[in-house]
């Protein structure tokens, strides 16, 4: 069979040489005429800006392994194209809500771009088992004081975890009094870094001996910020109608125990599927809260969500 299909193509390709030479094409003519790739395409290292910033801490490119490492990144990022479109449609919704929690913290907005890496802004969940768009521990989460039980896990709330995130960031900042320092010390623990930089006598995150994931981790972040502000720079059309929007809710208080969140979400005009769509952090159907604490619960501003009609 594959024989055949080699002689079939061989004397396709000579059919097509010889009709060139009839025609007066050129030998070149008659190759690129049975090139099955488009010569219109093209696939080419994406422009790197010649100043790169991170939290406005200047990047050393000018040293050919941070170069390269950069580089890495943009190209990653710029031809793993489902990944990054979604990432870029995602930010539209979720940025809104991130960026004024690091205002009000401190923390430079260029660490939103943080989030997008560590966990693609979706609630996921690492091997290792961190948690939410800031890939939280238990431990951290505990640190920080996020309600984390078989009920309630506040690593899937967006605004809370990133203020536990904007905390540790705090912290490491004070320690480092470097915001790229930080950076690396949010994947690798302050521990890891503290104990590198005296193990390594180097104090800068780009000069220390990282295990791979630290090592590009801050090349990732920076990857990511150059291609949302300039997306058609590496490819990326995208029109306005195209990101996804972000969600309308109101808030409902809720200070006592809860039989059965379906009932719940049914007296305030939604499904259960609705209300664990804009509450991951409720992890079962029903709360205890003996304590009688307080939670808020989003719920979709009416008319802002269409519910899918029970069957009949």
């Amino acid at each position: 069979m594959v024989k055949n299909k080699l002689l079939y193509f061989a004397s396709g390709a000579a059919s097509v040489i010889v009709l060139a030479v009839i025609l007066n094409f050129t030998y070149e003519d008659a190759i690129k005429s049975i090139n099955p790739f488009p010569q219109s395409y093209k696939i080419v290292t994406p422009a790197i800006p010649k100043n790169l910033n991170f939290c406005g801490e200047s990047v050393p490119i000018y040293n050919i392994e941070v170069r390269e490492r950069i580089e890495r990144e943009f190209i990653v990022n710029t031809y793993w194209h489902s990944a990054t479109l979604l990432l870029l449609k995602n930010a539209n919704r979720w940025f809104p809500v991130i960026e004024p929690i690091l205002k009000r913290n401190g923390i430079p907005d260029d660490f939103k771009y943080m989030s997008m890496i560590e966990s693609n802004l979706t609630n996921a969940v690492s091997p290792a088992g961190a948690v939410g768009f800031w890939q939280l521990m238990k431990a951290s989460a505990d640190r920080y004081k996020l309600e984390v039980n078989d009920e309630i896990d506040e690593r899937y709330n967006v605004e809370k975890s990133t203020e536990a995130a904007c905390k540790y960031l705090k912290e490491s900042y004070e320690k480092y009094g470097n915001w790229t320092m930080s950076a690396g010390s949010y994947n690798m623990g302050i521990n890891g870094v503290s104990t590198q930089m005296e193990r390594q006598k180097a104090d800068n995150y780009y000069n220390l001996v990282m295990n791979e994931e630290t090592s590009r981790f801050v090349a990732r972040i920076i990857s990511m910020k150059y291609i949302h502000q300039n997306p058609e720079n590496y490819g990326f059309d995208i029109n306005e109608s195209d990101l996804y929007p972000p969600f309308k809710t109101k808030n409902v208080v809720v200070n006592y125990k809860v039989e059965h969140w379906a009932d719940f979400a049914k007296e305030n005009g939604i499904n259960y599927k609705t209300l664990k769509y804009f509450n991951p952090w409720l992890r079962d159907n029903f709360l205890t809260n003996k304590e009688n604490k307080t939670y808020e619960i989003k719920i979709p501003a009416q008319g802002t969500f269409k519910l899918i009609n029970e069957s009949k």
